[in-house]
């Protein structure tokens, strides 16, 4: 096992149990370990060997600079590239890839309707149906697109069919995992 480096944790958090998307409170003083900091998010480890993922707006806590998913400059009209944007800033906390370099974004459409009201629906997946990180990914997923300027409304839907597989994966990020 690799050495721990811990940091002492200069206040109280929230966090999430990776990978059973529990809430839990971390408390000022606690020791933990920054496995990554990818995106707008943060992956520690307890003293327990337990994975626990932060807020990038919480990053402080553990001696980083707070960070949050940062929607594409505002320029020109709108164009769905800046949705891919925002969603290639969010992380699976175990793995060291963007949710759309996994290959979890299934579908990303923009849905004009007759007065002008731009709604994103989003069909997206997990590695595995009973993660329970799907729930905090969706958020994600939702407070990203919806920070685009020109967005109006964004739906998020957690799908299993059909099942992700590693094949679903961008060749970028076989290679970065050594599966290739």
């Amino acid at each position: 096992m690799s050495s721990w480096n811990p940091v002492t944790l200069t206040r109280a958090c929230t966090a999430t149990t990776v990978p059973y998307g529990q809430e839990v409170t971390l408390d000022a003083g606690g020791l933990v370990e920054v496995v990554q900091r990818l995106g707008a998010s943060v992956t520690v480890r307890t003293e327990m060997g337990a994975l626990l993922r932060i807020a990038g707006i919480d990053a402080d806590a553990v001696g980083l600079d707070p960070v949050e998913v940062s929607a594409a400059a505002a320029d020109g009209p709108f164009e769905l590239g800046r949705v891919i944007d925002a969603l290639q800033q969010i992380y699976d906390p175990e793995i060291p890839v963007s949710i759309v370099e996994l290959g979890l974004v299934y579908r990303c459409e923009e849905v004009i309707g007759a007065d002008g009201y731009r709604r994103i629906e989003i069909d997206m997946t997990m590695t595995a149906p009973g993660c329970g990180m799907g729930d905090v990914l969706r958020a994600d997923a939702l407070r990203a697109v919806r920070s685009i300027p020109g967005v109006d409304d964004v739906e998020v839907t957690l799908v299993f069919d059909p099942p992700w597989t590693v094949n679903r994966m961008s060749e970028a990020a076989r290679l970065e995992l050594g599966l290739l």
